[in-house]
């Protein structure tokens, strides 16, 4: 699938390592995707809350029916990071496997696709946004 179909055809963002800090990538990508209309969640367990929206250790711990509802697991961890994050993502069944631009784990990039899973890697999803922005 390509990129801007996945991003027409998307909703709802897991965004893994989202920081509370808004000089963080990860904060203001999600701000920008939020502004957007997408929907997100954000996933850090070091964090209550992102603006004002609860956040979750672990995309296992996302209640239902949102948890299936996930179309993007967003990315903003150290590439050695990812598998874990992969295996979760799958075992919810999310779409799409994002990883931000400097992020890039071919083994967990292939167990993804081998699970029906799209995978993104080493792209920003604001920078991507934003050059597709006219057909959106």
């Amino acid at each position: 699938m390509e990129i801007l179909e996945i991003l027409k055809s998307s909703k709802l963002i897991a965004v893994v390592g989202l920081s509370d800090k808004p000089e963080r990538p990860s904060y203001y990508v999600a701000s920008y995707l939020l502004e957007k209309e997408y929907k997100i969640i954000p996933i850090n367990p070091n964090i209550k809350e992102w603006r004002g929206i609860k956040a979750f250790s672990s995309l296992s711990e996302i209640p239902q029916p949102a948890r299936s509802q996930i179309d993007i697991v967003d990315i903003f961890r150290k590439s050695e990071d990812v598998p874990p994050i992969v295996d979760e993502a799958i075992k919810i069944r999310a779409k799409t496997i994002w990883m931000q631009l400097g992020i890039v784990n071919e083994a967990a990039a292939t167990k993804a696709r081998a699970a029906g899973l799209n995978v993104i890697m080493d792209k920003c999803m604001k920078i991507e946004h934003k050059k597709l922005a006219q057909p959106l």
